[in-house]
């Protein structure tokens, strides 16, 4: 940084209980819409952190719509249907002929995430304004998709070993086609600053996960004849857990060094995301999930006790009594409706409460930018309305935010 060049913090003022209700409400409200009131929550949550970003003391501001992202999704359903069609005919098929298939469209659907990611990133800078101006994406969304793909083979063939030139060939591809108002983005990133930490990580998670094999298998867990040892399959949990903490320590490394290579004109951002408070991210959210199910187990237990009590007489259990009362479809029906809408809300309520808030919040409040008065001359540009909503995205769950 330059003697003399001001540097602007960005400061996230947003409250996670504020979060949780807007959560709490829009899942509520999904029920009667039959899931399509998600489309209005993804908009809720969207201006929730765009309003409380502020850059240089003026908050990013969201223009997008429930209804844009709704007819962005009934459109790629066109895709969706005659693949759901494939799916149907292929379960007619042998298994050698369903193997080969579900192969073929697994492939399509990975290459369609390429371009579903890209295309969602496109309409979320489209509809992003700071200082009213408007940013924006450009590029191809397919040529980001074949990219992607190729790479990603590449990357399997090498069992890993390529991902380096993978992340940086897909990180320069997004930030030199983004756009704020007239002025392009820049990036200065190469392939010194991935390397080096990401080869360290794969060689020690390699050695970490070779221990962790042996160590289970002379500890019984695969035995030749007879029954597998419980304990030994403690060192592969523990191998596995001692992976996951070397993969966020690289993710914190690759995010830092990426968005600090970031720049639009003059003005340059410089994050610094903490490998640590990534990690307390996940324990957060490993702790509520935790909570939240033990809570719905008591629930459960509760309700259970309501609707066959009988079956719980004398302080045992009686399973010919539980099974009568469970025999009834509609009640049946309902336990299983009931029970999975609120295990699926429990772990996305957790997910988006710890997981998406902690991580836009870890980002925001390690950032600073520098030469920010340079993008005084900045002139608006029109909004790109031929992006009707995210459509593929949402369809495949690749979306942000």
């Amino acid at each position: 940084m330059a003697w003399g060049v001001e540097t602007e913090p960005v400061r996230f003022t947003g409250g996670r209980g504020e979060l949780g209700w807007t959560l709490l409400r829009g899942y509520a409200l999904m029920l009667p819409t039959i899931g399509l009131y998600r489309f209005w929550l993804t908009t809720a949550k969207r201006r929730f952190y765009w309003s409380n970003t502020e850059i240089g003391g003026d908050a990013l501001e969201y223009t997008g719509s429930a209804v844009q992202l709704l007819l962005g999704f009934l459109m790629a359903l066109a895709v969706f249907v005659p693949l759901y069609g494939l799916f149907f005919y292929l379960s007619t098929q042998s298994s050698e002929a369903v193997v080969v298939g579900y192969g073929a469209v697994g492939v399509i659907l990975w290459f369609l995430m390429g371009y579903a990611i890209y295309r969602a990133r496109d309409f979320r800078l489209s509809r992003t304004l700071w200082r009213g101006i408007r940013f924006d994406q450009q590029g191809s969304a397919w040529r980001y998709a074949v990219r992607r793909f190729l790479w990603s083979l590449l990357v399997i063939v090498t069992a890993g070993l390529a991902y380096p030139f993978m992340a940086l060939s897909l990180w320069r591809y997004r930030y030199r086609n983004s756009w704020f108002g007239d002025r392009q983005f820049g990036f200065t990133g190469g392939l010194k600053q991935l390397v080096a930490p990401y080869y360290l990580a794969w060689l020690v998670a390699a050695v970490v996960a070779v221990i962790a094999v042996v160590a289970a298998v002379e500890g019984g867990a695969f035995p030749d004849e007879g029954t597998a040892n419980p304990a030994g399959y403690v060192p592969l949990v523990l191998g596995a857990l001692v992976i996951g903490v070397i993969v966020t320590v690289y993710r914190a490394t690759e995010m830092t060094r990426m968005f600090s290579s970031i720049q639009l004109g003059e003005a340059t951002l410089t994050v610094t995301v903490s490998p640590w408070r990534l990690l307390g991210q996940y324990l957060l959210f490993g702790m509520a999930l935790i909570g939240i199910y033990i809570l719905l187990a008591v629930g459960g237990f509760v309700v259970l006790q309501i609707v066959a009590g009988d079956a719980f007489s004398d302080g045992g259990f009686d399973l010919t009594v539980f099974m009568q009362h469970m025999q009834s479809s509609l009640l049946t029906l309902s336990a299983i409706i009931v029970g999975y809408l609120l295990i699926l809300g429990g772990f996305t309520w957790a997910n988006e409460l710890f997981l998406g808030y902690g991580f836009w919040r870890l980002v925001a409040r390690d950032a600073r930018i520098s030469g920010l008065e340079t993008l005084a001359s900045v002139r608006a540009r029109g909004e790109d309305r031929a992006l009707g909503g995210e459509g593929l995205a949402d369809a495949l769950n690749v979306g942000a935010y």
